[in-house]
């Protein structure tokens, strides 16, 4: 798991993904493909975690830029769901 944006890119690239995402659940930055989805099994149910998810092409400083905003326009999120 990476510890940002710059990492999870680097993640992306070494694993061939098209995704990171930053995980609020875990805390963590990552690396996916779109057919996957972060979560957790509880219970034998899988609970999906609150990511923000975003194409690698995006610069480091377009997915900070990106995420701050979306966090602006939704400030109850993820604690809303």
């Amino acid at each position: 798991m990476a510890q940002s944006w710059k990492e999870a890119k680097i993640e992306a690239k070494n694993a061939g993904c098209t995704l990171v995402y930053h995980d609020f659940d875990r805390g963590c930055y990552g690396a996916c493909r779109p057919e996957q989805r972060q979560g957790h099994f509880s219970r034998g149910r899988f609970v999906e975690h609150h990511c923000i998810c975003m194409p690698t092409r995006f610069s480091e400083e377009e997915l900070e830029d990106k995420e701050r905003k979306f966090l602006e326009e939704n400030p109850g999120w993820p604690k809303e769901a």
